[in-house]
């Protein structure tokens, strides 16, 4: 039987490598190597960002821990979003990108969703682990959160710049509160300036209204708790992908995440950043 230090040693690398070229072990690859590369996308807050010089936040502690169950090494790389998600797939997994950018053997945070899969053949997008909507959140005292959108005339509303968020408020409703929105670079952006003072209220994805409010404590701002008007949206699956002939690697991570999701691991790992885990529709 080989030993990881007798596949690092040479003859058992090249096995694994002609192996992962055929589609048939790009696990073994992973292992021979001892490292799993893996894409986050950049200033994402509360998923992945840099803060000290490292990577962190929820998709980077995911990574490390899908890593450990690997028995490999972890090696985080950050993705500049493209024009879409299609284009991150190409950059991040399949192809590479501009620069020299090299693709993942593993990349997070990829809309889980049959009809963006059938049109990215080249790759195989896997694990469920989480189910993603939308929320306002703002200063009871200054908007009537519950209330219907109209109410929230001349109050500054916070969204991410050409976002589901952005055109819901400056679309619906015949437009009326379009001259009422700033906009930021992020939803996370969106959300520290309501908690700031310098909004009343905000409309971005749960996750990063959750993870503001965390670092912020308990506080004047709260959630909406009933349902938007009109809103579209409801929600979607994130998961990841991988290469399309690197299905034993997959199988592998979708095993470690349905374990992690079993065990109360997931809910733990999102409770670190003040978000609540939500499992994904299509993890059954």
């Amino acid at each position: 039987m080989l030993t990881r230090r007798a596949l690092i040693g040479g003859a058992g690398v090249a096995l694994a490598l002609a192996a992962g070229r055929g589609g048939a072990a790009p696990l073994a690859k992973v292992k021979a190597l001892g490292t799993l590369r893996v894409i986050v996308y950049q200033d994402n807050r509360p998923w992945s960002w840099e803060e000290g010089g490292k990577i962190v936040g929820l998709d980077a502690d995911l990574a490390q821990a899908i890593a450990g169950r690997l028995g490999v090494r972890a090696d985080v790389a950050q993705l500049v979003a493209d024009e879409s998600a299609d284009d991150d797939l190409r950059n991040g997994v399949w192809k590479g990108g501009l620069l020299g950018f090299m693709p993942g053997d593993l990349m997070l945070h990829v809309p889980f969703d049959r009809t963006f899969a059938a049109r990215n053949d080249q790759v195989a997008i896997i694990a469920p682990y989480y189910r993603e909507s939308f929320a306002l959140a703002g200063s009871g005292g200054a908007v009537a959160l519950e209330g219907m959108p109209t109410e929230w005339r001349g109050r500054k509303l916070a969204a991410e710049l050409d976002s589901i968020p952005d055109f819901y408020l400056t679309g619906s409703f015949g437009g009326v509160l379009a001259k009422d929105v700033v906009h930021y670079p992020t939803g996370s952006a969106a959300v520290a300036a309501v908690l700031a003072g310098q909004a009343d209220a905000v409309l971005a994805s749960r996750a990063q209204i959750e993870h503001g409010l965390h670092g912020a404590g308990a506080g004047r701002v709260t959630l909406r708790k009933g349902p938007l008007p009109a809103f579209t949206s409801p929600g979607w699956d994130i998961g990841m992908a991988v290469k399309e002939n690197s299905r034993t690697l997959g199988d592998a991570v979708e095993e470690i995440v349905t374990a992690m999701a079993a065990s109360g691991e997931m809910k733990a790992l999102f409770a670190r950043y003040g978000v609540n885990w939500t499992a994904a529709n299509a993890a059954g």
